[in-house]
């Protein structure tokens, strides 16, 4: 393996796990289940719109990231060069 592939390969793990995490940690902004069992334990004016543009902000981070790698292995690896 040459070091760009293991640098990329990183940066996609990172990435990824990080993308996973932060999409959870956003707050439903439906009117779904997991909406009517949050208000009852948190009030409706709870949520703070500075750590919510940071989350959006990181998870944006992530997302870039994570196509960036996607887009240089794709290139550095086209189909069917890798062998098992």
């Amino acid at each position: 393996m040459n070091a760009l592939l293991v640098i990329f390969m990183i940066v996609w793990l990172i990435s990824s796990v990080g993308l996973t995490i932060t999409i959870l940690m956003h707050s439903g902004k439906g009117t779904g289940l997991s909406d009517i069992m949050a208000s009852s334990i948190y009030s409706g004016t709870s949520g703070s719109s500075i750590v919510e543009k940071n989350l959006d902000r990181l998870t944006l981070i992530f997302v870039i990231m994570f196509i960036v790698s996607i887009m240089v292995l794709m290139l550095i690896y086209p189909k069917g060069t890798i062998g098992i």
